[in-house]
């Protein structure tokens, strides 16, 4: 068994490898006592009770005292190496995650979001979380590491990439329809490759880029609840929708309207005004979107 050698993984295996091995220990030892007395003393040879034995102090001391000893050495292991997990090594790059249905965006030092999360290897990484609607989990089984995006407050987690590679990040805690869609990766950079993929970060600096649409959706998450080629998912596919109409429900009432920049943006910023037929009011409202995004996402779906 090749076992990880990244400072979580490590925390969190040691620790299940010393409980389940005392634990194993534990259960051969008492399953060959049972069944050495099951035979020895079995009916047939022994119909009736014949032993004397009344109690003996050093075998009550030793099953009493010895079992104490070690669930407590499995609570002083587990503590600190929970703590080791808690407590975030001096010098961490800090990155901020958002959490929303059903995507992660990632902010990075220079003002950069991706919706992967790429990190040097040999550096430790602080992962500061938070969700903008509804409970998620931060889970990396391959660093061991899971913990809860709360609306309204932040979490924080670490890890150190020891050798690059790719290593999938899951929501842990089901947050709705497209729950088991939330998946992205940890993409673990030699030093030489991330000082590469920060290079065009750092050239555009200078001057802001103009915000491109298309980005906009992939780095929000819209992608995963609409898609572009047509193909039903949670929400209305952007294909084409410049060009059609749709029919919504909009305060009780049917109407069919033609998708137009006015409605875009409404859908936007309040998408629980007009529901689109067939599909469910379950589109966060993008409250998060400065103007300026939504002018660029709302131009960007007029020439779908």
């Amino acid at each position: 068994m090749n076992l990880p050698t990244n400072p979580t993984a490590q925390a969190v295996d040691s620790v299940l490898i010393y409980i389940f091995g005392f634990s194993l220990i534990l259960l051969l030892g008492i399953t060959v006592v049972t069944l050495y007395f099951v035979i020895k003393y079995r009916r047939s040879k022994y119909p009736e009770p014949t032993s004397e034995v009344h109690g003996n102090f050093w075998l009550e001391t030793v099953w009493t005292v010895l079992p104490t000893i070690i669930v407590l050495t499995m609570f002083w292991y587990g503590w600190t190496n929970y703590l080791g997990l808690r407590n975030v090594p001096e010098g961490a790059m800090e990155i901020k995650a958002t959490a929303r249905m059903w995507s992660w965006q990632f902010e990075y030092p220079d003002g950069r979001k991706e919706r992967k999360l790429y990190v040097p290897v040999g550096t430790p990484i602080k992962i500061t979380m938070t969700s903008v609607d509804v409970l998620h989990s931060f889970f990396v089984p391959a660093f061991r590491i899971k913990r809860d995006t709360v609306p309204g407050m932040e979490s924080r987690v670490w890890f150190e990439a020891t050798e690059p590679g790719s290593y999938d990040i899951f929501c842990a805690e089901y947050c709705g329809v497209g729950h088991a869609d939330m998946m992205t990766s940890v993409e673990a950079l030699s030093v030489a490759d991330y000082a590469a993929w920060l290079k065009p970060a750092a050239e555009v600096t200078a001057a802001p880029p103009k915000l491109e649409g298309r980005q906009l959706l992939e780095e929000y998450g819209c992608l995963g609840c609409h898609s572009e080629d047509g193909s039903q998912l949670v929400g209305p596919s952007f294909k084409g929708i410049g060009q059609r109409k749709v029919r919504i429900d909009r305060d009780g009432t049917d109407e069919l309207i033609k998708v137009d920049r006015d409605y875009l943006i409404r859908a936007i910023k309040e998408p629980s005004a007009d529901i689109v037929e067939d599909y469910p009011p379950i589109m966060p409202a993008g409250d998060y979107l400065s103007d300026e995004e939504i002018d660029a996402i709302v131009e960007h779906l007029l020439k779908q």
